[in-house]
């Protein structure tokens, strides 16, 4: 038997009435009324009240969109998640970091609202190991609020209220992103953003940093330290630093290899090489040794997973090309680095950050249950700057979970992407459309790259990837739902 999406599913699309009763003679007159009500605004209050009522005119709508269509909530939520850090650098004085935790409030308070008025509250939706999981660890990070050897209960709160609102999104794209029409906006939006950061990078790189930019770079010596390698800066693109710039490309072009071998038109697949081959160079810009074992390492479960000949020759291909790539002598500078990734003890900052697990291992195995949230890195130095664990660089996100939720957290972490990655590998298995197997395999690779990474930086913790690690995770869930919804109407309609 053939499984194919239904008619009635393709049809389906996503409307937003709000825009139909504005284009009505009603709509438009009050859309003079208000243009003319912030030009007087502007007369007699001046420059001051004209913006807020123009912010004000905005936001209202805003927030509506937000919380009545929340496809559209995502979409912003990932516009700001990729632009985030672009738009702080061009100076604009803004807490930018909370306006992504209100919209992240407003799409769980949508959330809670859709179910409360259609009541399909359905359990079984969202009873599956990596909910249980997640639940898990959620709660140990709001126990760890008694952790009796955290330094500062202020800095459990700065770091528990992004680490819980991230995580609770996880529910909030499982029950939205159920109609393959939602996922393909997300992913394509997704790619289209990369495919902005891969830009943003290449302007880096040939036409040079931006002048203000630049000099915020030189004034911070840590900067500049971690940056300005051999000469030449590490490039971040739009994003916070390089590890998160090269990490969004290494999905990315995860997403575009699953796609490329999958039924697509020699066009589309003409674009999703040349989109591979920016986002692999972009990559390589960053600088990020971590980021360069990624792709090779997801190339195995690709093979193993999407199994045939064709496949298995392509992957053999890429692992020549990336052996020579390897191996080859090489005075261009990307190169040398990208090469040094894969001889970690040749590597100086390799055996600092080993020296350094070394010696933070006592501390984890005499603390259970860790120091606390926020007791390392920036927060660490910020609010308990006299500890012991704030003078430690965790370098690695598994290392900083072991260090501020000790051992026992470190399991639940581990058990929890172990869960998800299974679901994954199950669901792509029982999955019968071929789109949407390809969407299922498109993300438990992007899941399991960012795991990987995970480990020599810290892959989870900044935006975007942080945003983009949990829908991955929810498409990996509700790709299966809908097969299996697809599935069950076919069979009775036979």
């Amino acid at each position: 038997m053939k499984y194919e999406l239904s008619a009635e599913t393709e049809r389906r699309s996503i409307h937003l009435p709000m825009i139909d009763k504005v284009s009505t003679p009603i709509g438009m007159v009050l859309l003079a009324l208000a243009a003319v009500g912030l030009g007087l605004a502007t007369i007699y209050g001046g420059m001051v009240a004209g913006l807020l009522v123009l912010v004000a005119m905005v936001a209202i709508p805003a927030v509506y969109a937000v919380v009545v269509y929340p496809i559209f909530g995502i979409v912003v939520l990932l516009i700001m998640g990729f632009f985030l850090f672009f738009i702080l650098r061009l100076g604009i004085n803004f807490p930018l970091g909370t306006l992504m935790d209100g919209l992240e409030a407003l799409l769980i308070v949508g959330f809670l609202i859709k179910l409360k008025q259609k009541g399909d509250w359905n359990i079984s939706t969202f009873k599956n190991p990596v909910s249980i999981m997640i639940l898990v660890w959620i709660g140990y990070n709001l126990i760890q609020v008694a952790n009796p050897w955290a330094e500062s209960r202020l800095a459990w709160v700065y770091t528990v209220r992004s680490v819980a609102a991230v995580t609770i999104m996880y529910f909030v794209f499982v029950y939205y992103l159920r109609s393959v029409e939602a996922i393909r906006i997300v992913l394509k939006t997704w790619l289209v953003l990369a495919v902005c950061g891969a830009l943003y990078g290449f302007k880096q790189e040939y036409i040079g940093i931006a002048p203000q930019e630049l000099a915020d770079l030189w004034s911070d010596p840590m900067q500049v330290s971690l940056l300005y390698i051999n000469g030449a800066w590490r490039k971040y693109s739009i994003f916070s630093d390089p590890v998160s710039f090269s990490y969004t490309m290494v999905g990315a072009s995860l997403i575009c290899v699953a796609l490329l071998s999958s039924k697509q038109s020699l066009a589309k697949k003409v674009i999703l090489v040349v989109m591979i081959g920016a986002f692999l160079l972009a990559m390589l810009y960053s600088g990020t040794r971590g980021a360069y074992v990624l792709v090779p390492a997801s190339l195995i479960p690709f093979a193993l997973l999407n199994f045939s000949k064709k496949i298995m020759f392509a992957s053999c291909v890429a692992a020549v090309f990336i052996i020579i790539l390897i191996i080859i002598p090489t005075s261009n500078p990307t190169i040398a680095r990208f090469q040094t990734a894969f001889r970690p003890s040749d590597d100086a900052s390799f055996n600092v950050r080993k020296a350094n697990q070394k010696k933070i291992q006592p501390y984890i195995l005499t603390h259970p249950i860790g120091g606390g949230l926020g007791s390392t890195g920036a927060w660490g130095a910020r609010f308990s700057p006299n500890s012991f664990l704030a003078t430690f660089p965790p370098d690695s996100g598994y290392i900083r979970v072991a260090v501020e939720l000790g051992w026992i957290g470190l399991l639940i972490f581990c058990f929890l992407m172990y869960s998800i990655l299974k679901m994954g590998i199950n669901n792509f298995y029982r999955i019968k459309n071929p789109e949407l197997r390809t969407y299922c395999l498109a993300m438990t690779l992007v899941i399991f790259s960012l795991n990987i990474g995970n480990f020599p930086q810290e892959a989870l913790v900044q935006f975007p990837n942080n945003i983009l690690f949990y829908i991955a995770a929810a498409i990996v869930h509700t790709t299966y739902l809908i097969d299996k919804k697809e599935t069950a109407k076919i069979l009775k309609e036979n």
